[in-house]
Protein backbone atom coordinates (compact mmCIF):
# COMPACT_ATOMS: atom_id res chain seq x y z
CA UNK A 1 0.00 0.00 0.00
CA UNK A 2 1.33 3.18 -1.02
CA UNK A 3 2.39 5.94 1.56
CA UNK A 4 -0.80 8.38 2.31
CA UNK A 5 -0.29 12.35 2.44
CA UNK A 6 -3.49 12.86 5.05
CA UNK A 7 -4.82 11.59 7.44
CA UNK A 8 -8.66 12.47 6.36
CA UNK A 9 -9.82 13.42 3.32
CA UNK A 10 -13.67 14.80 3.25
CA UNK A 11 -16.55 15.45 0.67
CA UNK A 12 -19.16 17.53 1.99
CA UNK A 13 -20.98 20.53 1.86
CA UNK A 14 -18.92 23.91 1.17
CA UNK A 15 -21.40 26.10 3.16
CA UNK A 16 -21.29 29.84 5.15
CA UNK A 17 -22.83 29.26 8.12
CA UNK A 18 -24.82 32.31 10.00
CA UNK A 19 -25.23 32.19 13.13
CA UNK A 20 -27.76 34.35 15.15
CA UNK A 21 -29.57 34.28 18.69
CA UNK A 22 -33.00 33.65 18.53
CA UNK A 23 -36.49 33.10 20.90
CA UNK A 24 -39.07 30.53 20.62
CA UNK A 25 -41.16 32.79 19.60
CA UNK A 26 -39.43 33.67 16.72
CA UNK A 27 -38.57 29.77 16.30
CA UNK A 28 -42.74 29.77 16.23
CA UNK A 29 -43.18 32.54 14.22
CA UNK A 30 -41.03 31.09 11.43
CA UNK A 31 -42.84 28.07 11.58
CA UNK A 32 -39.21 26.48 12.04
CA UNK A 33 -38.20 23.05 13.26
CA UNK A 34 -36.71 23.28 16.32
CA UNK A 35 -33.11 21.53 16.34
CA UNK A 36 -33.41 19.97 12.98
CA UNK A 37 -31.83 20.43 9.92
CA UNK A 38 -34.15 22.09 6.99
CA UNK A 39 -33.67 22.24 3.23
CA UNK A 40 -34.84 25.68 2.16
CA UNK A 41 -34.70 27.37 -1.42
CA UNK A 42 -32.99 30.87 -2.38
CA UNK A 43 -36.12 32.75 -1.82
CA UNK A 44 -36.82 31.50 1.67
CA UNK A 45 -32.66 32.40 2.63
CA UNK A 46 -33.60 35.47 1.61
CA UNK A 47 -36.75 36.19 3.54
CA UNK A 48 -35.18 34.34 6.88
CA UNK A 49 -31.99 36.18 6.63
CA UNK A 50 -33.67 39.87 6.41
CA UNK A 51 -35.77 38.36 9.65
CA UNK A 52 -33.21 37.00 11.49
CA UNK A 53 -31.17 39.10 13.86
CA UNK A 54 -27.32 40.46 14.17
CA UNK A 55 -25.40 37.13 13.40
CA UNK A 56 -21.87 36.18 12.60
CA UNK A 57 -20.90 34.59 9.43
CA UNK A 58 -17.99 31.63 9.43
CA UNK A 59 -17.56 28.95 6.43
CA UNK A 60 -18.89 25.55 8.00
CA UNK A 61 -20.66 23.09 6.47
CA UNK A 62 -20.58 19.38 8.59
CA UNK A 63 -17.41 17.77 6.88
CA UNK A 64 -15.67 21.08 6.60
CA UNK A 65 -16.17 21.25 10.63
CA UNK A 66 -14.81 17.94 11.23
CA UNK A 67 -11.55 18.90 9.01
CA UNK A 68 -11.44 22.25 11.03
CA UNK A 69 -10.60 20.21 13.97
CA UNK A 70 -8.42 17.90 13.16
CA UNK A 71 -6.24 20.44 11.91
CA UNK A 72 -5.95 21.94 15.10
CA UNK A 73 -5.28 18.50 16.20
CA UNK A 74 -2.39 18.83 13.97
CA UNK A 75 -3.60 16.25 11.42
CA UNK A 76 -3.36 16.70 7.59
CA UNK A 77 -6.27 16.52 5.91
CA UNK A 78 -8.57 17.74 2.80
CA UNK A 79 -11.75 18.90 1.34
CA UNK A 80 -13.84 18.16 -1.34
CA UNK A 81 -16.86 20.46 -1.81
CA UNK A 82 -18.44 22.94 -4.43
CA UNK A 83 -19.10 26.50 -3.98
CA UNK A 84 -19.65 29.21 -6.65
CA UNK A 85 -17.91 32.12 -8.11
CA UNK A 86 -18.88 34.85 -5.84
CA UNK A 87 -18.13 36.60 -3.05
CA UNK A 88 -19.21 33.84 -0.07
CA UNK A 89 -17.21 31.16 -2.65
CA UNK A 90 -14.29 32.95 -2.22
CA UNK A 91 -14.55 34.16 1.83
CA UNK A 92 -15.18 29.89 1.93
CA UNK A 93 -11.95 29.04 0.22
CA UNK A 94 -9.73 31.50 1.42
CA UNK A 95 -10.92 30.64 5.30
CA UNK A 96 -10.55 26.62 4.68
CA UNK A 97 -6.92 27.28 3.49
CA UNK A 98 -6.33 29.65 6.20
CA UNK A 99 -7.18 26.82 8.48
CA UNK A 100 -4.69 24.29 7.60
CA UNK A 101 -7.01 22.24 4.83
CA UNK A 102 -5.85 21.68 1.29
CA UNK A 103 -9.15 23.23 -0.51
CA UNK A 104 -8.35 23.04 -4.59
CA UNK A 105 -11.56 22.17 -6.39
CA UNK A 106 -12.10 24.76 -9.01
CA UNK A 107 -15.06 27.79 -8.31
CA UNK A 108 -18.42 26.83 -10.43
CA UNK A 109 -19.55 29.56 -12.91
CA UNK A 110 -23.13 31.26 -12.71
CA UNK A 111 -26.24 30.03 -10.96
CA UNK A 112 -27.45 29.14 -8.19
CA UNK A 113 -24.62 30.93 -5.45
CA UNK A 114 -22.28 29.49 -2.91
CA UNK A 115 -24.31 27.88 0.04
CA UNK A 116 -25.34 28.93 3.03
CA UNK A 117 -26.51 27.92 6.56
CA UNK A 118 -28.57 30.28 8.58
CA UNK A 119 -28.71 28.56 12.09
CA UNK A 120 -30.80 30.61 15.11
CA UNK A 121 -29.62 29.19 18.34
CA UNK A 122 -31.95 29.52 21.26
CA UNK A 123 -31.36 30.22 25.11
CA UNK A 124 -31.51 26.33 25.38
CA UNK A 125 -28.23 26.14 23.49
CA UNK A 126 -30.10 24.50 20.57
CA UNK A 127 -29.44 25.57 17.20
CA UNK A 128 -32.40 25.25 14.55
CA UNK A 129 -30.55 25.07 10.73
CA UNK A 130 -32.23 26.14 7.66
CA UNK A 131 -29.90 25.42 5.25
CA UNK A 132 -29.44 26.75 0.95
CA UNK A 133 -27.16 24.22 -0.20
CA UNK A 134 -26.72 26.36 -3.75
CA UNK A 135 -23.70 25.43 -5.73
CA UNK A 136 -22.79 22.43 -2.84
CA UNK A 137 -25.06 20.09 -4.29
CA UNK A 138 -23.87 20.65 -8.08
CA UNK A 139 -20.58 18.47 -7.41
CA UNK A 140 -19.59 16.56 -10.08
CA UNK A 141 -17.85 12.91 -10.20
CA UNK A 142 -15.27 14.22 -12.55
CA UNK A 143 -14.21 16.54 -9.47
CA UNK A 144 -13.36 13.93 -8.05
CA UNK A 145 -9.15 13.23 -8.30
CA UNK A 146 -7.70 9.48 -7.90
CA UNK A 147 -4.36 10.41 -6.89
CA UNK A 148 -6.55 12.51 -4.02
CA UNK A 149 -8.66 9.57 -2.80
CA UNK A 150 -5.57 7.18 -2.65
CA UNK A 151 -3.32 10.00 -0.45
CA UNK A 152 -5.77 9.73 2.08
CA UNK A 153 -5.66 6.92 4.76
CA UNK A 154 -9.34 7.91 5.45
CA UNK A 155 -12.26 9.24 3.10
CA UNK A 156 -14.87 10.97 5.06
CA UNK A 157 -18.08 11.72 3.65
CA UNK A 158 -21.16 13.65 4.64
CA UNK A 159 -24.17 12.04 5.07
CA UNK A 160 -25.91 15.71 4.31
CA UNK A 161 -24.44 15.44 0.67
CA UNK A 162 -25.78 12.20 -0.36
CA UNK A 163 -29.14 13.64 -0.69
CA UNK A 164 -28.54 15.71 -4.43
CA UNK A 165 -28.25 12.74 -7.25
CA UNK A 166 -24.70 14.71 -8.51
CA UNK A 167 -22.55 14.90 -5.52
CA UNK A 168 -24.10 11.12 -4.35
CA UNK A 169 -22.81 9.71 -7.63
CA UNK A 170 -18.98 12.06 -7.28
CA UNK A 171 -18.86 10.35 -3.30
CA UNK A 172 -19.79 6.86 -5.03
CA UNK A 173 -16.89 7.20 -7.47
CA UNK A 174 -15.06 8.30 -4.62
CA UNK A 175 -15.87 4.93 -2.44
CA UNK A 176 -14.62 3.13 -5.48
CA UNK A 177 -11.43 4.67 -5.55
CA UNK A 178 -10.78 4.39 -2.12
CA UNK A 179 -11.78 0.92 -1.64
CA UNK A 180 -9.35 -0.30 -4.79
CA UNK A 181 -6.50 1.63 -3.09
CA UNK A 182 -7.27 0.03 0.63
CA UNK A 183 -8.48 3.02 1.96
CA UNK A 184 -11.00 3.23 4.83
CA UNK A 185 -14.33 5.13 4.23
CA UNK A 186 -16.69 6.39 7.17
CA UNK A 187 -19.27 7.89 6.72
CA UNK A 188 -21.91 10.53 9.00
CA UNK A 189 -25.24 10.39 9.02
CA UNK A 190 -25.77 13.44 9.70
CA UNK A 191 -29.36 13.64 10.34
CA UNK A 192 -33.04 12.05 10.40
CA UNK A 193 -34.39 13.34 7.21
CA UNK A 194 -31.56 12.01 5.38
CA UNK A 195 -32.49 8.61 6.68
CA UNK A 196 -35.47 9.12 5.91
CA UNK A 197 -34.73 9.56 2.41
CA UNK A 198 -31.54 7.15 1.62
CA UNK A 199 -31.71 4.97 4.72
CA UNK A 200 -32.09 1.71 2.44
CA UNK A 201 -28.52 3.40 0.59
CA UNK A 202 -26.45 3.38 3.45
CA UNK A 203 -27.64 0.06 4.65
CA UNK A 204 -26.75 -1.08 1.47
CA UNK A 205 -23.82 0.28 1.48
CA UNK A 206 -22.55 -1.40 4.87
CA UNK A 207 -23.70 -4.37 3.87
CA UNK A 208 -21.31 -4.38 0.41
CA UNK A 209 -18.43 -3.94 3.22
CA UNK A 210 -17.92 -0.56 1.80
CA UNK A 211 -18.35 1.55 4.51
CA UNK A 212 -15.73 0.85 7.48
CA UNK A 213 -16.68 3.17 9.90
CA UNK A 214 -20.33 4.67 10.96
CA UNK A 215 -20.98 7.95 13.06
CA UNK A 216 -24.06 8.55 14.27
CA UNK A 217 -26.43 9.95 17.25
CA UNK A 218 -29.26 8.49 18.88
CA UNK A 219 -31.77 9.83 16.62
CA UNK A 220 -30.12 8.42 13.49
CA UNK A 221 -29.04 5.30 14.94
CA UNK A 222 -32.59 4.24 15.69
CA UNK A 223 -34.06 5.95 12.45
CA UNK A 224 -31.53 3.62 10.15
CA UNK A 225 -32.45 0.83 12.38
CA UNK A 226 -36.37 1.06 12.09
CA UNK A 227 -36.71 1.18 16.22
CA UNK A 228 -37.10 3.23 18.79
CA UNK A 229 -35.03 0.73 20.92
CA UNK A 230 -31.58 2.12 21.36
CA UNK A 231 -30.03 -0.62 22.46
CA UNK A 232 -31.60 -2.52 19.60
CA UNK A 233 -30.44 -0.02 17.40
CA UNK A 234 -26.71 -0.54 18.17
CA UNK A 235 -26.62 -4.48 17.58
CA UNK A 236 -28.55 -4.21 14.60
CA UNK A 237 -26.04 -1.69 12.86
CA UNK A 238 -22.87 -2.57 14.59
CA UNK A 239 -23.26 -5.89 12.90
CA UNK A 240 -23.12 -4.20 9.70
CA UNK A 241 -19.77 -2.03 9.82
CA UNK A 242 -16.68 -2.61 11.31
CA UNK A 243 -16.72 0.52 14.15
CA UNK A 244 -19.73 1.92 14.69
CA UNK A 245 -19.26 5.65 16.59
CA UNK A 246 -22.78 6.65 18.37
CA UNK A 247 -22.99 9.71 20.82
CA UNK A 248 -25.87 10.58 23.10
CA UNK A 249 -25.59 14.42 24.19
CA UNK A 250 -24.89 14.68 27.67
CA UNK A 251 -25.01 10.87 27.93
CA UNK A 252 -21.54 10.84 26.38
CA UNK A 253 -21.06 8.05 23.50
CA UNK A 254 -20.22 4.51 22.65
CA UNK A 255 -17.84 2.87 20.02
CA UNK A 256 -18.62 -0.62 18.87
CA UNK A 257 -15.92 -2.35 16.78
CA UNK A 258 -15.08 -6.53 16.61
CA UNK A 259 -17.77 -7.01 19.47
CA UNK A 260 -15.90 -5.05 21.82
CA UNK A 261 -18.09 -1.63 22.95
CA UNK A 262 -16.83 1.12 25.09
CA UNK A 263 -18.48 3.51 26.46
CA UNK A 264 -17.29 7.27 27.80
CA UNK A 265 -19.27 10.13 29.77
CA UNK A 266 -19.64 13.47 28.23
CA UNK A 267 -16.95 16.05 29.56
CA UNK A 268 -18.44 18.46 31.83
CA UNK A 269 -19.00 22.20 29.87
CA UNK A 270 -19.15 25.39 32.50
CA UNK A 271 -21.50 27.15 30.28
CA UNK A 272 -23.63 25.13 27.55
CA UNK A 273 -24.04 27.77 24.30
CA UNK A 274 -24.23 26.58 21.57
CA UNK A 275 -24.68 22.80 19.93
CA UNK A 276 -23.69 23.21 16.75
CA UNK A 277 -21.09 21.30 15.72
CA UNK A 278 -20.86 19.53 18.73
CA UNK A 279 -20.93 16.20 16.26
CA UNK A 280 -18.58 17.35 13.68
CA UNK A 281 -16.01 18.50 16.45
CA UNK A 282 -16.66 14.95 18.10
CA UNK A 283 -16.16 13.28 14.79
CA UNK A 284 -12.83 14.95 14.71
CA UNK A 285 -11.27 13.96 17.95
CA UNK A 286 -11.94 10.08 16.97
CA UNK A 287 -10.25 10.65 13.82
CA UNK A 288 -6.91 11.83 15.64
CA UNK A 289 -7.33 9.34 18.18
CA UNK A 290 -7.60 6.49 14.85
CA UNK A 291 -4.64 8.40 13.03
CA UNK A 292 -2.71 8.37 16.19
CA UNK A 293 -3.40 4.70 17.04
CA UNK A 294 -4.86 5.42 19.98
CA UNK A 295 -7.32 2.86 21.91
CA UNK A 296 -11.49 3.32 21.27
CA UNK A 297 -11.85 4.63 24.27
CA UNK A 298 -9.27 7.27 24.48
CA UNK A 299 -10.72 7.85 20.76
CA UNK A 300 -13.92 8.54 22.58
CA UNK A 301 -12.74 10.48 25.04
CA UNK A 302 -10.54 13.00 22.52
CA UNK A 303 -13.87 13.35 20.66
CA UNK A 304 -16.00 14.14 23.97
CA UNK A 305 -13.14 16.58 24.86
CA UNK A 306 -13.57 18.42 21.58
CA UNK A 307 -17.02 18.53 21.39
CA UNK A 308 -17.57 20.21 24.76
CA UNK A 309 -15.17 23.07 23.76
CA UNK A 310 -16.95 23.54 20.88
CA UNK A 311 -20.58 23.88 22.75
CA UNK A 312 -19.06 26.55 24.97
CA UNK A 313 -19.08 29.21 22.28
CA UNK A 314 -21.05 30.44 19.69
CA UNK A 315 -19.93 28.84 16.40
CA UNK A 316 -18.95 25.31 15.07
CA UNK A 317 -14.85 25.86 15.01
CA UNK A 318 -12.72 25.53 18.06
CA UNK A 319 -11.28 28.25 19.81
CA UNK A 320 -9.03 27.29 22.54
CA UNK A 321 -6.55 25.26 21.83
CA UNK A 322 -8.00 21.62 21.31
CA UNK A 323 -4.32 20.13 21.20
CA UNK A 324 -3.60 21.33 24.49
CA UNK A 325 -6.68 20.09 26.04
CA UNK A 326 -6.51 16.93 24.49
CA UNK A 327 -3.01 16.48 26.02
CA UNK A 328 -4.29 17.12 29.33
CA UNK A 329 -7.20 14.94 29.27
CA UNK A 330 -4.97 11.77 28.37
CA UNK A 331 -1.81 12.66 30.29
CA UNK A 332 -1.62 9.31 31.77
CA UNK A 333 -1.17 8.22 27.79
CA UNK A 334 1.09 10.71 26.40
CA UNK A 335 0.81 10.96 22.42
CA UNK A 336 3.64 10.04 20.14
CA UNK A 337 5.44 12.83 19.09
Amino acid sequence: MTQTRYDVLAIGNAIVDVISDADDAFIDAQNLNKGGMTLIDADRAQSLYDAMGPGREISGGSAANTLAGLARLGHKTAFIGQVAQDQLGDVFAHDIRATGIDFDVPARPGQPPTARCLILVTPDAQRTMNTFLGASQFLPAQLIDPELIQSAAILYLEGYLWDPEEPRAAMRTAIDLARAAGRKVALTLSDAFVIARHGPDFLAEMEAGRIDILFANEVEITALAGTEDFEAAVAQIAAKVPLLVCTRGEHGAIAVQGGERVEVSAEPVTRLVDTTGAGDLFAAGVFAGLAEGRSLKDCLTMGAVCAAEVISHYGARPEADIRKLVDGRLVDTPLDA
